[in-house]
């Protein structure tokens, strides 16, 4: 298989991974809705209220000046629990945005769990 095919069957596959997902979770003002996304150089996550449709709280590695790997998804992610902690916000349901669990966004999820964040 050519390269181009292989990343339209990753990206196919991810679309079907986050639709299955977002089917059974949502967030409220109490307990938004974490969602991360990763690019081969930046990490950004959201906390998100989807009742009311708005943002909470947010968070770019780009913003820290950090790249998108494990030891940096781990500062990312302290940044946002502190983030999330001047919000009044200490339980969130976790939405992995179709990404497997695993390297960086376990390692963000991990971090936030650290932080004194309920997932």
């Amino acid at each position: 298989m050519s390269r181009a095919k292989d990343l339209a069957k990753k990206n196919s596959l991810r679309a079907i991974r986050k639709r299955r997902v977002r089917g059974n979770i949502s967030g409220t003002a109490q307990t938004p809705r974490v969602t991360i996304f990763k690019s081969n150089k930046y990490l950004s996550a959201q906390a998100i209220d989807d009742v009311a449709g708005v943002t909470l709280a947010a968070v770019n590695s780009k913003a820290l000046e950090l790249s998108s790997n494990k030891e940096n998804a781990v500062k990312v992610g302290a940044a946002f629990a502190e983030t999330l902690k001047s919000n009044n916000i200490e339980t969130v349901v976790f939405d992995r945005n179709g990404y497997l669990y695993h390297g960086v966004v376990a390692a963000f999820a991990d971090a936030l769990r650290d932080n004194g964040i309920k997932l």
